[in-house]
């Protein structure tokens, strides 16, 4: 059986992982004003801080509908492959699991997964799951155990500042001249599919993004050695090699890849926004 692993745009992959692992990738709407674009193929993360620059406005985000899907299905199939298995962004998130699953309810050996999770959260599930077809297994035991591991996915970030939340409407203007008057740098953690507030270190970015890393050696208990992700949005020099290098110092990783957070992240948290994702449940 010749299986593809497909996923939203969302999983933020590097342009590189996605070629290397051979990644089929559906782009989500992303709406600057009256013009509809599609998530990393006709709008980058830079066209939105320009975008926010010019009119204070942040664009809003949409999922495919299920016909659309069903088409992008249609594609892998007719490119030779017996099989999919689609990764989504969290049902909790986005309309595009229920879309995704509508399309494949039509369709016979497509798979969709809810990964309860945003940004590389997928990517390690997708990666997960390219391993598997390396190893030769069906599409219904890649969906199975990718199944078994999404919430064991640890996807968190910290946050510099809640100006994109506050004015994506995720935010209360209490909370955001709160955290700013205190100089609160929240720390987003995804669980059953939501995202929410983990911790709330206060003082420099850069001290707060140190504290972040301790907190995240601390929580993890039994990880999966294979890989982790350090995953950003554009960032105030140095952060980023700062913090792969700190995950590197743990000794727990194989790999450690870096990836650009995509339009997704972008827009809810803006620019200098870190995250260290990696599963925990001792499985490799």
């Amino acid at each position: 059986m010749k299986v593809k692993i497909s996923a939203d745009s969302t999983v933020d992959l590097s342009r590189e992982l996605v070629q290397e692992y051979n990644v089929a990738i559906m782009p989500l709407h992303v709406s600057l004003g009256d013009k509809d674009c599609l998530d990393g193929v006709t709008i980058q993360p830079e066209d939105i801080y320009q975008y926010y620059a010019d009119t204070k406005k942040l664009p809003k985000s949409g999922a495919r509908s299920a016909e659309e899907y069903k088409e992008f299905f249609e594609q892998q199939l007719q490119e030779g492959y017996d099989a999919i298995v689609h990764f989504c962004i969290s049902a909790e998130m986005s309309a595009s699991y229920q879309n995704a699953k509508i399309a494949a309810d039509q369709m016979e050996e497509v798979y969709v997964v809810d990964s309860r999770q945003l940004s590389t959260g997928i990517g390690l599930l997708v990666l997960d799951a390219c391993d598997m077809v390396k190893e030769g297994m069906t599409a219904k035991q890649i969906y199975e155990r990718a199944l078994s591991r999404c919430d064991q996915a640890k996807s968190s970030f910290i946050v510099d500042t809640l100006e994109f939340l506050y004015k994506g409407g995720r935010c209360s203007a209490l909370k955001y001249f709160g955290a700013n008057l205190l100089s609160i740098k929240p720390c987003l953690e995804v669980k059953d599919g939501r995202i929410g507030v983990e911790g709330k270190p206060m003082g420099r970015y850069r001290h707060c993004v140190a504290k972040y890393c301790d907190n995240i050696r601390k929580k993890i208990t039994d990880p999966d050695p294979k890989r982790v992700f350090v995953t950003h949005t554009r960032m105030d020099d140095g952060i980023v090699e700062e913090v792969v290098e700190c995950v590197k110092s743990w000794g727990i990783f194989e790999e450690v890849l870096e990836t650009t957070a995509g339009c997704t992240v972008t827009t809810h948290c803006g620019a200098n926004t870190i995250g260290i994702l990696y599963f925990n449940d001792g499985k490799h």
